[in-house]
């Protein structure tokens, strides 16, 4: 499961919680207040493991859950045996970690005297439960909590999951903070005595950290509401932890004090706001997240090198006795360690060689063991190339002149609702709503209810319509993700009246296109949604459904679908009807149909820059820019000799000895069937190269035999701009014998899409 979240902001949080951590072992107010202490090393700087847990929970935890499938189809045999693929590589990695954490703090245990008198039931505590310096114990819980994790997800659901972790929280919790009341009651007392022989603390990776991992699977897959809703849970619920923190310590309950009952919601609201932030400062920083590991692990070090430093250089007075410097010293050394530690594997890649190169080869043997260590642990986080065989590429100052130029055509008022359906017309949705949001549109619609819900997961702000139908029993997901809803029909809002649910929705009115909306006669039946109770009615439209053509007898139909729709505002006026919000114009009913009245202009194709078809070249088309360009790589160069047949049913047959290429994109990527045989051609090197032999699900072959410097590794233009050439996405579709809008919304799935430009 690939997400992506803020990661930014949650990276950047690893080194506040990182820092905490530091605080935790270092006390910096314990000089002058030891309230002030408590309230930041015992209630504030609890917040630094579980959040370290959660982001585990979220990114890497998830990956165990089952996804839907039929057990005929076998699905869910191959998801589950992915998730024990990955189980075996986390605890690999962790693993790897733990070992590295042990052999480096063995010298300062033996020498400080932590290993003396040891059995084998005390060494078996050490390395799985308690870890072997004092903030080692964080290793062995991730490792056993993800297994626990796992196990639950092969028999429970998230909620199952949540439940029991939560209980197993509880149980944990009876022996933290909570110790003191079960001290009085023998009986219970007994049972922990037996447990504290196996564990010597109940914040491990049974009791403690498998209720966060999971909430950080489940924060990750919840909707972004509002970040004031969690920022009020959040100051609520840590007020409510200060007090349970304060309130134990002054009944002195607490046999330690890693675990409050007021943890839990503190720890989601907080996850919560961090995913919430905008996702313009979202973008994940691996500098970041790679250094918070690193202060994590050297700080304990750092802390006995700042006091043997202060006693060789009699400082003890000022580096030690003065808790807060003490805690600033350790600060600045482990952030700098931890940063060096970081950006080490840069600096190597940096060195020249024998050659006066400065990039590191593979197998050369000037690579260090550190930076054999760094691929070592980023090997498991390497991605496929986004540019690796076929790609889409997307031009956002494109989009943001496209934004400029169609405001720049509606009157004062009016607002942009760009549709975003079908993946944004394969541009893709997230990418285009968020860049979108930045440009100040907060309005879009979507075909279904999928969609919607994809671009609130994704953070997406502003109102969302669904022009098609949602089926009754989802209804109450409209409310739950803040979605509005086309009323289809008068039945259907009806349906939506009575599902108990206060619903944002847009009447659709029918003017004449006869596909949804209520019939812009039937009056008494768009008067009574009006009066529906559970609705809140924001909107109302139709749709032009002649408007890209300018012939006369479509004009006039056109023209009588505007006086129509305006006809039903106007009754509603006349009625006292407060009249909702109008929109009746698309991409074509705004370039043809400029300055009509309306609330919206709900642009599709036209945003994105490219007609539907390639007669349609008036003026305004040209002020447009695509957004969008489709490339791919060229995999093999191949000799054909007179007489050779190639591809499929061998449908091509060389008439002389010619070169061909083998590009890596097919009919399964989107590239529509009907250019084979010569129907199209692609770009390389600035010059065309026709597609000889039916197009391959994965491959086309093309002929390159005018092109003699073709080599593997090439980039092919199929749509967009190669040197002074260039296929429009309107010639591709008018080639297959379609629309623009088809061609773009099949592109696949499994195109990358990326930021970049029309330079091949």
């Amino acid at each position: 499961m690939h997400t992506r979240d803020n990661c930014g902001w949650l990276d950047r949080f690893r080194l506040i919680a990182a820092f905490l951590v530091i605080a935790i072992h270092t006390s910096p107010l314990a000089s002058f207040s030891p309230e002030g202490d408590f309230f930041l090393t015992r209630v504030l700087a609890r917040i630094a493991v579980p959040f370290f847990f959660m982001v585990t929970g979220q990114f890497v935890a998830a990956h165990f859950l089952e996804k839907e499938g039929s057990p005929e189809s076998g699905t869910q045999i191959n998801n589950s045996l992915f998730a024990q693929s990955y189980l075996l590589h986390c605890l690999r990695k962790t693993g790897i970690l733990y070992i590295i954490s042990i052999v480096l703090y063995l010298p300062i245990g033996i020498y400080a005297g932590h290993y003396q008198g040891l059995t084998v039931l005390s060494l078996l505590r050490m390395v799985l439960f308690d870890g072997t310096f004092y903030h080692l114990w964080y290793f062995p819980a991730c490792l056993l909590g993800i297994l626990v994790v796992y196990l639950m997800s092969r028999f429970l659901k998230l909620k199952g999951m949540l439940a029991f972790s939560a209980i197993l929280y509880v149980i944990g919790l009876s022996g933290d903070s909570y110790y003191g009341l079960i001290r009085k009651a023998p009986a219970l007392e007994t049972i922990y005595e037996l447990l504290f022989q196996i564990c010597s603390y109940t914040r491990n990776g049974l009791f403690f950290a498998p209720l966060f991992l999971t909430l950080g699977i489940w924060c990750g897959r919840a909707s972004r509401r509002g970040i004031t809703v969690h920022l009020a849970a959040l100051g609520f619920s840590f007020l409510a932890m200060t007090g349970e923190a304060f309130t134990l310590r002054r009944f002195s309950w607490q046999r330690h004090d890693s675990m409050y009952l007021a943890l839990i919601p503190v720890m989601v609201s907080l996850y919560r706001i961090l995913l919430c932030l905008p996702e313009s400062s979202g973008k994940p920083q691996k500098l970041f997240r790679t250094a918070a590991l690193w202060i994590y692990m050297l700080h304990p070090a750092l802390i006995i090198m700042v006091r043997g430093g202060a006693k060789v250089f009699h400082l003890t007075f000022l580096l030690v006795d003065n808790s807060l410097i003490h805690y600033l010293a350790v600060f600045l050394l482990s952030a700098a360690a931890g940063f060096c530690a970081a950006l080490l594997p840069r600096l190597l890649r940096a060195l020249p060689d024998r050659t006066g190169s400065f990039a590191l080869k593979p197998g050369s043997r000037k690579v260090s063991v550190c930076a054999r260590f760094h691929n070592l642990l980023s090997r498991c986080r390497q991605k496929p190339s986004s540019q690796g065989r076929a790609w889409i590429e997307l031009d956002e100052n494109a989009l943001a002149r496209n934004v400029e130029y169609l405001r720049s055509l509606i009157p004062d008022g009016c607002r942009l609702m760009p549709a975003v359906k079908a993946n944004a017309y394969g541009h893709g949705a997230v990418w285009i709503a968020s860049k979108l949001n930045r440009l100040g549109i907060d309005a879009f619609c979507v075909a279904c209810l999928s969609e919607g819900i994809a671009l609130r997961k994704a953070g997406i702000k502003g109102e969302i319509l669904i022009l098609g139908y949602t089926a009754p029993e989802d209804f109450p997901l409209l409310a739950y993700y803040r979605l509005a809803q086309t009323v289809i029909d008068y039945e259907y809002a009806q349906m939506l009246g009575e599902a108990g649910h206060m619903l944002h929705v847009h009447i659709g009115i029918d003017t004449g296109m006869h596909r949804l909306g209520i019939r812009c006669e039937n009056m008494e039946e768009i008067l009574s949604v009006f009066e529906m109770e559970h609705l809140i009615i924001d909107g109302m439209f139709t749709h032009l459904c002649a408007c890209e053509s300018l012939l006369p007898e479509h004009r006039a139909f056109t023209e009588s679908q505007i006086q129509a729709f305006y006809r039903v505002a106007e009754i509603l006026e006349e009625q006292g009807i407060p009249c909702p919000r109008l929109h009746l114009q698309s991409s074509y009913g705004l370039l043809n149909y400029p300055g009509l009245d309306a609330d919206y202009v709900r642009a599709g194709i036209a945003l994105y820059g490219v007609p539907s078809t390639p007669g349609d070249s008036s003026l305004l088309w040209e002020k447009l820019t695509p957004v969008l360009s489709l490339k791919a790589r060229v995999t093999s160069v191949r000799i054909l000799y007179a007489g050779d047949s190639a591809g499929y049913g061998l449908a091509f047959t060389a008439e002389r000895d010619m070169k061909i290429a083998v590009l890596s994109i097919g009919y399964a990527d989107g590239l529509p069937r009907e250019l084979s045989c010569g129907r199209g051609y692609v770009l390389l090197h600035g010059c065309r190269a026709p597609i000889i032999g039916r197009i391959c699900m994965d491959q086309t072959l093309v002929d390159i035999s005018s092109i003699p410097d073709t080599c593997p590794g090439d980039i092919t233009v199929l749509i967009g701009v190669s040197e002074k050439e260039e296929i429009t996405a309107a010639q591709l579709a008018g080639w297959c014998g379609t629309i623009t809008n088809e061609l773009l919304s099949r592109l696949g799935e499994r195109l990358e899409r990326m930021e970049g430009n029309f330079a091949s």
